[in-house]
């Protein structure tokens, strides 16, 4: 199987954005009415596309059909939108639901800041109006991707006065090491994925996850080891009319003892994956994860 990072990534870009632009100027019914057809032609398109998201739902719902799949893909496309909307300030914060956040500004008033490990799930960017409306609330997203540059330019465009920022990190040095240091001792958050494989190395374990088991990095816990930080869980889900941005303490202070290390990286990758399939069986359409998961990728 090839590395997700090989396959680049199901975003429907040049089409989002122009649909972006359509729902500014004529709505979201509009929107959607538009949404279908796109979807319909990439699904035809990409039998990478189907049979991963087919494998992914069929997990959970094992007579899933084609049917189910478009309705993965729609929602993924739909989302996109409110991706767009989150960063540009213009998505209805009376839609969002919001847990655990209490315990976020607590932490950020301490003045250290903490790990977030996030997964492919519902839409994270709705992070941005929650440091919007809490000013001591900066969020510094940590991505496996050369493109952080131009996608911090992107949402400059979209929002000059956004709280988040996107940190190209594809192999950890000592140098990106104290500046991370520096930001979770300004009170900042790291926001980083817990559910793709490192661009780099080979720094993964290997748990049960969904009836199966697959590769999760441990980049996040060896950074909260590091820096000696409290680790959280944030995820986002759809809910009702909106979404639910979730907020749970994983960890006080990840310890990673040396003659334990492997033993406690795994425990941590563990807790987290269950966290996300408890989530996931809730709200099974909302993983965006389309590539074969359960299967080991190649360098």
């Amino acid at each position: 199987m090839k590395h997700w990072a090989q396959m680049g990534e199901h975003t429907f870009v040049a089409g989002i954005w122009l649909l972006f632009f359509v729902h500014r100027l004529l709505g979201r019914t509009v929107f959607r009415l538009l949404l279908w057809p796109i979807v319909a032609v990439y699904w035809l398109a990409n039998p990478g596309l189907r049979a991963h998201s087919l494998g992914y739902l069929r997990r959970m719902q094992p007579a899933a059909g084609w049917r189910e799949g478009l309705a993965h893909v729609r929602l993924f496309a739909e989302t996109m939108l409110d991706k767009l909307l989150a960063i540009a300030g213009r998505y209805p914060l009376e839609r969002v639901q919001s847990r655990g956040t209490d315990a976020i500004h607590a932490q950020a008033k301490t003045g250290q800041g903490a790990v977030l490990v996030t997964a492919h799930t519902g839409c994270l960017e709705l992070c941005q109006a929650l440091a919007e409306t809490h000013p001591d609330l900066k969020v510094n997203v940590l991505v496996h991707t050369k493109h952080a540059e131009s996608f911090n330019r992107i949402l400059a465009r979209l929002n000059p006065r956004r709280g988040v920022e996107l940190i190209e990190v594809s192999e950890l040095d000592m140098g990106l090491t104290l500046k991370l240091a520096d930001r979770v001792a300004a009170g900042e958050f790291l926001a980083i994925a817990g559910d793709r494989v490192p661009v780099r190395g080979s720094k993964t374990v290997r748990i049960p996850f969904l009836g199966g088991e697959a590769d999760f990095p441990v980049g996040p816990y060896l950074i909260a080891g590091l820096l000696g930080c409290p680790l959280y869980l944030m995820l986002s889900l759809h809910e009702g009319a909106g979404y639910a941005l979730e907020f749970e303490l994983l960890a006080d202070k990840v310890h990673l003892p040396r003659r334990a290390r492997e033993a406690a990286l795994t425990e941590h990758a563990r807790r987290f994956a269950d966290a996300l399939a408890a989530r996931l069986r809730r709200s099974p359409y909302d993983w965006f994860n389309f590539y074969a998961f359960w299967d080991r990728p190649t360098a």
